[in-house]
């Protein structure tokens, strides 16, 4: 099963992912709660459309804006709505 793994922690898996651009996006609701703090960065993607962040934080470590996803996509880049996404140093095992 696919997971994200982020400072030996397991903090998403699902069977359900979808792979856009390399990157794999993990349902939400996968994705743990408790590690997960709202960020105020944006990104604008010409295809998907605007982006949104969380910083990561356990155990004492905190990755700013590791994580991002598309609140409202583009139709192109409807797949991975309500999805999560993480950057290079968080680790996915597929």
């Amino acid at each position: 099963m696919p997971k994200a793994i982020w400072n030996d922690e397991v903090i998403a898996e699902s069977e359900d992912t979808v792979v856009l651009e390399g990157n794999t996006y993990f349902p939400r609701a996968s994705v743990r709660e408790d590690v997960l703090i709202p960020s105020d960065t944006h990104t604008v993607c010409p295809w998907k459309g605007k982006a949104s962040y969380y910083t990561l934080r356990a155990e004492g470590q905190t990755a700013a804006d590791a994580a991002w996803y598309y609140p409202d996509p583009k139709p192109d880049a409807s797949a991975v709505r309500d999805r999560v996404a993480f950057r290079k140093d968080v680790k996915v095992e597929i």
